[in-house]
């Protein structure tokens, strides 16, 4: 009997650390990436992620899809800052180019001075999954927080290239460009 116990709870346990990270519904998240799209899929796929649409496929089939959109915790679980997974809701183009990023959660400690404020997010706008993600390099760094911005980094570059491996042709994937990183520092030099 205490095998059996035993061997249900660890059963229990185990099936609740499989289950999907959630986090807080995307709804705003997509209008804000993606304002004028006529037509956004539902969360699916292998990894969950949204196809963006400007013509609605159900009118017109033949309609590609134009960006992709997902939760960094859906492609790359295992991602882990100081205190655990920063949820990051990244959108990208068909070219490899991320439209946007939004940081929707993290328990970091320093994360509400570091990757939680706009100006974080903002750095990977109009960034090709090409180009480094080197945090002090091309990512603004936050003194006592290198952990939690060092992995919400990793979280946006590794899920954003996962995504256009699967998804993206590699033809069409743009270069990255020569440009300085975006956020608070870049706005005081």
């Amino acid at each position: 009997m205490k095998y059996f116990v035993l061997t249900t709870v660890l059963v229990s346990v185990v099936g609740v650390a499989a289950q999907r990270m959630t986090t807080n519904p995307a709804d705003g998240h997509l209008k804000t990436l993606f304002p004028d799209a006529a037509y956004i899929s539902p969360h699916s796929g292998s990894p969950l992620h949204w196809k963006i649409y400007r013509d609605d496929p159900k009118k017109n089939p033949k309609a590609p899809p134009i960006a992709l959109a997902w939760w960094s915790t859906d492609v790359m679980p295992l991602e882990r800052g100081y205190a655990g997974p920063t949820h990051m809701f990244v959108g990208m183009n068909m070219s490899g180019i991320i439209v946007g990023a939004i940081t929707d959660y993290s328990s970091d400690p320093y994360a509400f001075f570091s990757v939680e404020p706009p100006a974080f997010a903002a750095q990977f706008k109009d960034k090709s999954i090409r180009a480094p993600f080197r945090v002090g390099e091309d990512i603004h760094a936050v003194s006592r927080a290198t952990l939690t911005v060092q992995s919400a980094t990793r979280a946006v570059r590794d899920s954003a290239r996962t995504m256009a491996k699967l998804f993206l042709n590699p033809a069409v994937v743009r270069p990255a460009q020569d440009r300085p990183a975006r956020g608070r520092e870049a706005s005081h030099k």
